[in-house]
């Protein structure tokens, strides 16, 4: 009885092709429907074999950089053989005109992961109802607890609701400080003093040996004062990443210009000062040298996005597309503050602390760090919403040290002209309330280490 129910099932409550088709069409129209759809769907998820493949179709171009348009799917269908019929063609262009509506791509979305979900019950109960047909006089225990775990994968949507027992809790440990353990032995026997990161390299020794390194699905929030620093942090940070290390780095830009940007890369990696730089007063051999520098960034893992009119949502999609295409390890957005606020209602610091928890739900998801440069006031505390500390994993702030300091401190007198802390206020992976000596060259935009003196 049950098993005739199933299959008497109307149609219609298990597929939706009319929402498949808005989707495809929507792809083809929009890069940001595009990027929705991709990082949202799958090929088994469209109860049409055809539409299922045009959606292959549509992200392996997506994948290679090509925009999926309507001309581009037809051109990679024909070197495919995936077009030999006319109907094929005549189908998809009736898609591409008639379903336009991109700006639901959410909702038609939903509607589709809905059907595919329904269809995945169906089948579950089917499976199920053959099975205690078939295996009668086997053990009922067994089999429900096999049923609960299908019907537990299924209700839980994408979400790991994977609890840890003891054992396994225990064993993940020992795993993890055994591997580590390894790692730094191999490290230390093959390059002594080298500090064995966990995660990016930081591009300072010091930081690098407290916090092992940025770490994937970390959110890292970095306080300057204007004019103190944090886009010279943010692009050091990139250059350790970036070009030193040949991993991707996203820079989301909303203050400088492209110009502005490559001219400070080459002063960053030719150690001439910026502002000869920019006026073009220099000589053929430091011309030379600058040249040479850039072929460094060419070889980078450096990508910038220039986007004054930034929002939370924009960075979302920016990041999916980037991690998608470019494999990103790293985001860093510079600065918070100039991102449009996306609810004039809300206060300044409600405000704030939104983008932030945004960014770190966007660092999980997608297994990257990201990092936010966000303002302080005169007196040094974050500006706008101090419970954005409490979202990230990383609190870092660049201050200028004190006068009196040099004075006083005897351990800041250990180091050779050093002018600016490297803060670390809060780290919920190691130690906190570090204050790390950094010299910044302002018009070299170089930042480093301070250099112990030798006694």
């Amino acid at each position: 009885m049950v098993f005739k129910l199933l299959n008497d099932l109307p149609e219609e409550y298990l597929f939706d092709l009319e929402s498949e088709q808005r989707v495809l069409s929507a792809i083809l129209h929009s890069e940001d429907a595009g990027i929705e759809a991709y990082n949202l769907l799958a090929a088994s998820d469209f109860y049409s074999p055809r539409n299922g493949l045009l959606f292959e179709l549509c992200s392996s171009l997506y994948l290679r950089e090509v925009r999926p348009t309507l001309v581009e799917v037809l051109k990679e269908g024909h070197i495919l053989g995936l077009f030999s019929n006319p109907r094929d063609i005549e189908e998809l262009k009736y898609i591409a005109e008639h379903y336009i509506d991109d700006e639901n791509i959410k909702y038609w979305i939903k509607k589709i992961k809905d059907k595919s979900r329904l269809r995945k019950f169906v089948e579950f109960l089917k499976a199920s109802y053959e099975i205690l047909t078939e295996q009668q006089g086997s053990d009922v225990e067994q089999i429900l607890m096999a049923a609960e775990d299908k019907l537990t994968n299924l209700t839980a949507l994408e979400i790991d609701d994977h609890v840890d027992t003891p054992a396994e809790m225990a064993n993940l440990g020992y795993d993890e400080v055994e591997r580590r353990f390894l790692r730094f032995k191999e490290i230390s026997e093959m390059n002594k003093g080298l500090i064995p990161l966990d995660g990016l390299p930081t591009g300072f020794d010091n930081l690098n040996h407290v916090t092992l390194g940025y770490k994937a699905g970390e959110l890292i929030i970095l306080g300057a004062q204007t004019g103190h620093g944090k886009t010279a942090f943010a692009l050091h940070t990139a250059k350790a990443i970036a070009v030193d290390s040949k991993k991707s780095v996203l820079y989301l830009n909303t203050e400088m210009s492209r110009e502005q940007i490559a001219l400070r890369w080459g002063s960053i990696l030719s150690s001439i000062e910026h502002d000869r730089i920019r006026s073009g007063s220099i000589n053929e051999t430091e011309l030379s040298i600058i040249l040479n520098a850039y072929s460094r960034l060419r070889e980078s893992g450096f990508y910038s996005y220039p986007c004054p009119n930034l929002t939370p949502e924009k960075t979302v999609s920016i990041a999916r597309k980037f991690k998608a295409q470019k494999n990103i390890e790293m985001m860093i957005i510079d600065y918070v503050g100039r991102m449009d606020k996306f609810d004039p209602r809300l206060s300044e610091w409600q405000i704030l602390e939104q983008i932030v928890k945004t960014q770190k739900m966007l660092a999980q998801n997608l297994k990257i760090a990201v990092m936010c440069l966000v303002q302080l006031n005169t007196d040094g505390t974050l500006q706008g919403a101090r419970r954005m500390k409490n979202e990230c994993d990383l609190m870092l702030k660049l201050t200028p040290i004190p006068k009196e300091d040099f004075e006083l401190d005897e351990e800041i007198k250990k180091y050779l002209n050093p002018n600016y802390y490297l803060i670390i206020e809060k780290n919920r992976d190691g130690r906190s309330g570090v204050r790390i000596p950094v010299a910044f060259d302002l018009q070299k935009q170089i930042m480093k280490d301070a250099e112990r003196i030798s006694r």
